[in-house]
């Protein structure tokens, strides 16, 4: 007997009982939307498909096996094929519409790749008026839990502040048990990515100082967006390294926030980004002292323990040296932690694709998540 063309033969006389016997029409589409989730793809929107994130994610999708690929949204091009945009992506997809045009009704996910203060107008117009559709939003409009933060970073008054309770931050490797509880996923930036991942567990096991950590990370300058020359007058941006906001940059409220969230420890540090003159890729450089005795076979064996079964983590051997160029294109993040001349201080280089495990692939790893698919499913 096939067990599972039996279960789907249940599951089609119980669709027909309830349409026959004329029941709500949400039930019915609830019972629709979950019967097509489990025996064949989700319905998916990208809203802001043709930014540098939006067109990896586009990219991706469209080779994703569960994934079925409705609305591609942007402002501007408005009917234009997504070849136009990335001629990487060879498949048959939607052309380029408004995001006012989507049919809620048949999405079951929406990424929103949109500038900050937009994704928040779209979700609080839609969440509660079709309950069905998840949403995983790859900017920072509900990265913080304090509105006053996300003011102070962003200068953008939230407008959708009772939703924030209702989102989680999700590195995957960190709320894997928890995100199907939710239907607002908030993709995190990427210097935090790299940052957390190996930090959150040295702290967790109480290795390291946490008084006096240096962080140094270097991205690519897609992490900037496509008009990142508006942001930058920096003079030969394309052939030179520039180091900016060491002060106030907007990514450190966030970075406190989780690392206290997961450790309950307030970490000191100090945060120098720079952008150089490659397309993608981020190499962090985090400079800490190991607790008395805690030696650096310690501190490497603690992360590799941590990330033992992990898709996508890969813990070097000890002093090997690194850059970003193994994980380019992958949604993979490489650590090493190496010894310096000074006893007990160490460096931990952090290596992720910016726009990959930095974004695009760290929200296809979360919605593989959230849908229950197998976690590396359309991912390298």
């Amino acid at each position: 007997m096939n067990v599972k063309n039996t279960v789907t033969e249940k599951l089609e006389e119980a669709f027909n009982f309830l349409k026959d016997n004329h029941l709500e029409l949400t039930i019915i589409k609830e019972f629709d939307i979950k019967h097509r989730i489990m025996h064949n793809k989700i319905n998916v929107a990208v809203i802001g498909a043709t930014g540098y994130t939006g067109l990896d994610l586009v990219l991706m999708l469209s080779k994703h096996p569960r994934v079925n690929l409705r609305n591609l949204c942007a402002t501007k091009n408005i009917g234009k094929n997504i070849y136009f945009f990335d001629k990487r992506i060879k498949k048959k997809l939607p052309n380029i519409s408004l995001a006012k045009n989507i049919n809620w009704n048949e999405i079951d996910l929406a990424f929103l790749s949109l500038p900050n203060g937009e994704a928040q107008k779209l979700v609080n117009k839609v969440y509660y008026k079709n309950q069905n559709v998840k949403f995983i939003d790859l900017s920072a409009d509900f990265r913080l839990n304090d509105k006053k933060k996300y003011f102070q970073n962003y200068k953008i008054k939230h407008k959708a502040i009772k939703l924030i309770k209702k989102s989680i931050y999700s590195i995957p490797e960190f709320n894997n048990d928890k995100i199907q509880n939710f239907r607002i996923i908030a993709n995190p930036g990427c210097y935090p990515t790299s940052i957390q991942l190996p930090l959150i567990p040295l702290i967790k096991k109480n290795l390291i100082n946490t008084e006096n950590i240096t962080i140094d990370s270097k991205s690519g300058y897609s992490g900037a967006g496509k008009n990142f020359e508006k942001k930058f007058s920096h003079k030969n941006l394309y052939s030179s390294t520039f180091a900016y906001n060491t002060k106030n940059h907007r990514h450190i409220c966030e970075i406190d926030q989780e690392i206290y969230k997961h450790t309950k420890k307030n970490i000191k540090f100090s945060f120098n980004p720079h952008l150089l003159p490659t397309f993608r890729g981020i190499l962090s450089s985090i400079y800490i002292y190991g607790k008395k005795g805690k030696t650096v076979n310690i501190l490497r064996n603690t992360l590799a323990k941590f990330y033992r079964k992990s898709k996508f983590i890969k813990v070097l051997k000890i002093n090997t040296p690194m850059g970003s160029g193994n994980v380019l294109n992958t949604n993979n993040c490489e650590i090493s932690i190496c010894e310096t001349r000074l006893k007990n201080k160490f460096i931990i280089f952090s290596s992720i694709d910016n726009l990959i495990k930095g974004a695009s692939g760290q929200a296809i790893q979360n919605m593989n998540l959230l849908f229950r698919f197998p976690e590396k499913l359309g991912l390298k």
